[in-house]
């Protein structure tokens, strides 16, 4: 089959549940180097990040420990869209995934706008990523002369390299990546526990349910703040759709992607539900702000040297762990789009390590053009571009979710069969959590600011995005024309 060859097979019945009569031609000329301890890590990775280690402070300042049930639900939520996108997977692994899913439930419009939206997220993440690393790395003395634009690109050009030479580079990357994360978070936990259970003093604070009930309780200061904080917890779990991407790269992925997927609900519950209850039990919520982690404040009370140089690494390494994954995640998707005409065309090109090099350094030269942007452009205006990115995830979970309920649909009316590893209480499942995302962008426009702000764009990202579909529908109109002759 060539590059360009995109056909569906028989109309017979799937012979089993992960055949499909679908065959996407960006899913052609991969490797499958992945190996099950990767995709593992991968999904914990995806799960943890910025969002937890730096973000987890303003929050619980603003919203007390309700932060906690913040983001159980939006977890809960998470999880939904990756067991979907799971069963998606177990029915077709693709390396396209939820592009390749959209253009086979919805046409090509579907994977055009799938696509275009992921990248709006992870291009935008990606100048959040390489400025955060020279930001942190600049902590450091040994850095603190060093230009910030070099430690960017320096940031850009090693996670670059690594995407570059073979997926089995990234996957050892992210590997590592997240074992320092987890390590950082189990240390913190152990800890935390230990000074619960011995009622080890800490700033003068006694750890326990006394610091929640004698300091407002659990809603401090109402339940509103709790929901306004929901769209910052979204976008905290960004990135957990990244271990479906990934299973076109890996041998027997309906072995490895239930294990890794359902791993990821219990890990969210430990993780970021756990470590938001302990920071809540150890000092009281107005002992934390947005201007340091959580986790540095803890240490910093106990007077635990290091611990800012610690979590220094910590949080560098999330970042880059997040640059890691756009950076590969982009380029799947790219390619798959390239592929049927809706994405430039030399980003569906490979290298012999068999790495999409076009879409990976059509993403990467966003990252460069964002260490100018982070320069000249003043902080308000900065941050609007970075809440593009939550536009992006949204909607690339609403095309989930989208995706899934027409799978459903479909093997409703016994066209397609569903894998033994189904997303519970379908439809219902897809619904729900689809209100949920429209609700947090009316939560996003209530909060006001930059949030509001970010909504007012929609309709400029809609109309850019009719825009380019004129521009290109086309080359992908010539290309299916071609397939089918």
């Amino acid at each position: 089959m060539s590059d360009r060859t995109l056909t569906k097979a028989s109309a017979s019945a799937p012979a089993s549940p992960s055949a499909s009569r679908h065959v996407d031609a960006g899913d052609e000329g991969y490797s499958k180097d992945l190996k099950s301890r990767h995709i593992n890590m991968i999904a914990i990775g995806g799960a943890i990040g910025t969002g937890l280690f730096l973000g987890a402070g303003g929050r619980l300042a603003g919203a007390g420990p309700s932060l906690a049930i913040a983001y159980a639900v939006c977890g809960v939520f998470a999880f939904f869209v990756v067991r979907a996108l799971g069963e998606l997977v177990l029915y077709r692994p693709s390396s396209g995934a939820f592009v390749s899913y959209a253009r086979e439930f919805m046409g090509e419009k579907g994977a055009y706008t799938a696509g275009w939206l992921y990248f709006l997220n992870w291009s935008t993440t990606t100048v959040a990523d390489i400025t955060a690393a020279a930001t942190y790395a600049h902590f450091w003395a040994m850095f603190s002369s060093v230009p910030q634009w070099i430690l960017a690109l320096i940031a850009l050009a090693v996670v670059l390299t690594a995407n570059l030479i073979s997926v089995k580079y990234f996957g050892e990357m992210e590997f590592w990546f997240s074992i320092i994360k987890v390590a950082a978070l189990v240390i913190f936990m152990l800890v935390g526990i230990y000074l619960v259970v011995t009622g080890h003093q800490i700033d003068g604070h006694t750890p326990g349910l006394s610091t929640v009930t004698d300091n407002g309780g659990i809603f401090p200061s109402g339940v509103l703040p709790m929901l306004l904080v929901v769209q910052g917890v979204v976008f905290a779990y960004a990135s957990v759709e990244l271990c479906g991407v990934a299973a076109g790269e890996t041998e027997n992925p309906e072995k490895i992607m239930p294990k890794a997927i359902n791993s990821i609900m219990w890990r969210v519950g430990v993780f970021y539900v756990g470590s938001v209850v302990l920071l809540a039990l150890l000092l009281p919520y107005s002992a934390y702000s947005a201007d340091q982690s959580p986790f540095v404040t803890i240490f910093d009370k106990l007077g635990i040297p290091g611990t800012a140089h610690v979590m220094n690494l910590v949080v560098l390494t999330a970042a880059l762990s997040s640059l890691n994954s756009g950076l590969y995640s982009t380029g799947r998707i790219l390619r798959s789009m390239a592929m049927s005409g809706s994405a430039p065309k030399f980003t569906a090109r490979m290298n012999k390590g068999k790495v999409p090099y076009g879409g990976v350094l059509f993403t990467a030269a966003f990252g460069v053009a964002g260490v100018g942007l982070n320069y000249w452009m003043p902080g308000e205006a900065f941050e609007i571009v970075l809440n593009f990115a939550s536009i992006g995830i949204l909607g690339t979970w609403a095309m989930v979710m989208l995706c899934s309920l027409l799978f459903w649909r479909r093997a409703q009316r016994g066209e397609v069969e569903r894998p033994g590893y189904k997303l519970p209480w379908a439809p219902y499942t897809q619904i729900v959590t689809l209100a949920f995302l429209a609700t947090v962008l009316v939560l996003m426009w209530s909060d006001g600011g930059v949030g509001r702000t970010t909504v007012m764009f929609l309709p400029a990202i809609a109309a850019a995005l009719v825009g380019g579909w004129f521009l290109v529908r086309r080359r992908v109109a010539e290309l299916a024309s071609a397939t089918r002759g």
